[in-house]
């Protein structure tokens, strides 16, 4: 069943936004990003305190990852229930408590739970700010926004190695983590209310108020919409793809393909740094470009660099930096799209779920990469690359004819109920 859409809602431009929530929202995405690259530098000095295999490392992010699946599959109720500045602040405490775990807690147990606890707050403070600033801030600053948090991955390693090689120790670093967390837990007591108040760019006086981001449908009901179902796919497969070529190039260049551990850490860099670019970059233009427009664009050419990164007989730049460039806007595009594909009054369910079936994706399809490369050779993943994302194309291409359709529809009885008023 076709969502309701507001015709109006479909191509007007977002409102300013209130600066200081706007700002707040950019320091919370390079929050976000700080832990989560930190585990990979940590480890080592994890694994020596607590005695644990190598096997260890897999436990804590199963267990995260769980926590934060659920928590993407319950948020839509949880902002029902606290509306949107609440459900920030409580979310934000419990990453924050999860953080200072880590830093303290002397049994890999309870470091087990911390991480649990962390997971289930990030996954709503993720869909919380995504639901909001895809009905807020427009896609220009979605792109910035998501740019902030591979900012904030970035950080985090080198917060962390600095502290290491200082001979701090790796729970020092995630106390340093966890002071700035509790700073912007404590941001979002103080601007709590203005989450639910705050001026929408999309929202209208036709559907139900202008601040309000919170869904008015159950989470049942926006399952009933086939967008919503097509926007879970195509987030599943997106993140598999970055993830994907993201952690299995450099084994694919190193031992496949020949190449030095200098010279294939560089393309990894390369394709890392070609993302958070195109996220800036793309930023100035998409709002002019139009962001179905920018999404097939990118789409067609994220097709193009992945054949180029599949050819062994190319340089391995071309096809990295072309790939990471191309799909660095196709999660916050879709992202800030969301709102009008499956209606505002699902938008946060959908925001909610798309951000589960992300992490199921990262998941999933590395983890498929790992066994087929096992089975055929590891040449096989840059073609796994190149069939996903042309699954991603297909599925989003459905996905715009279906929307765009239900839009104009929308739009012509708009039209025919306006006539007849006036007659």
């Amino acid at each position: 069943m076709a969502p309701p859409m507001s015709a109006p809602t479909a191509s007007t431009s977002p409102a300013p936004p209130r600066p200081l929530l706007l700002a707040l929202a950019y320091l919370a995405f390079v929050s976000l990003g700080l832990p989560d690259a930190v585990l990979g530098v940590s480890w080592p000095s994890i694994r020596d305190t607590f005695a644990l295999p190598q096997t260890g490392m897999g436990i804590i992010l199963a267990t995260g990852a769980t926590s934060y699946f659920l928590s993407g599959l319950l948020v839509g109720r949880l902002m029902r229930a606290l509306g949107v500045g609440l459900l920030l602040v409580v979310s934000t405490v419990l990453v924050t408590l999860g953080i200072t775990g880590y830093a303290t807690l002397p049994l890999f147990a309870l470091f087990l739970m911390a991480s649990c606890v962390i997971g289930f707050g990030s996954g709503a403070i993720d869909a919380g700010l995504n639901t909001y600033a895809a009905q807020h801030f427009g896609a220009r600053h979605m792109n910035w926004l998501h740019a902030a948090y591979s900012t904030g991955a970035a950080l985090g390693p080198v917060l962390t190695t600095a502290l290491l090689a200082r001979d701090a120790g790796w729970r020092a670093g995630y106390a340093v983590i966890a002071a700035l967390l509790g700073t912007l837990a404590l941001s979002f007591v103080l601007m709590r209310r203005q989450w639910d108040g705050a001026p929408g760019a999309s929202a209208s006086t036709e559907s139900g108020g202008a601040g309000d981001v919170t869904p008015t449908v159950g989470a049942l009901e926006a399952l009933r919409r086939a967008p919503v179902w097509l926007q879970i796919l195509i987030f599943f497969i997106y993140t598999g793809i970055e993830v994907t070529a993201g952690q299995w190039s450099y084994t694919l260049l190193t031992e496949e393909r020949g190449l030095g551990t200098a010279e294939a850490g560089t393309w990894v860099s390369v394709f890392w740094g070609c993302l958070l670019a195109g996220r800036i970059s793309l930023g100035f233009v998409i709002e002019r470009i139009g962001t179905v427009r920018l999404l097939r664009l990118s789409t067609a050419l994220a097709i193009v660099g992945a054949l180029l990164f599949a050819l062994p007989s190319l340089p391995p730049a071309l096809g990295l930096g072309l790939l990471g460039f191309s799909i660095s806007s196709i999660f916050p595009a879709l992202m800030s799209e969301t709102p009008r594909r499956v209606g505002q009054d699902a938008a946060a369910h959908a925001v909610g779920f798309q951000v589960s079936a992300a992490t199921l994706g990262i998941a999933v399809l590395p983890s498929l990469a790992g066994l087929l490369g096992a089975r055929f050779g590891l040449w096989v993943i840059g073609w796994q690359i190149l069939g996903c994302v042309v699954l991603l194309t297909v599925l989003h291409e459905i996905l715009s004819a279906l929307t765009d359709r239900d839009s104009t529809a929308t739009s012509r009885e708009v039209m025919t109920r306006s006539v007849a008023q006036e007659k």
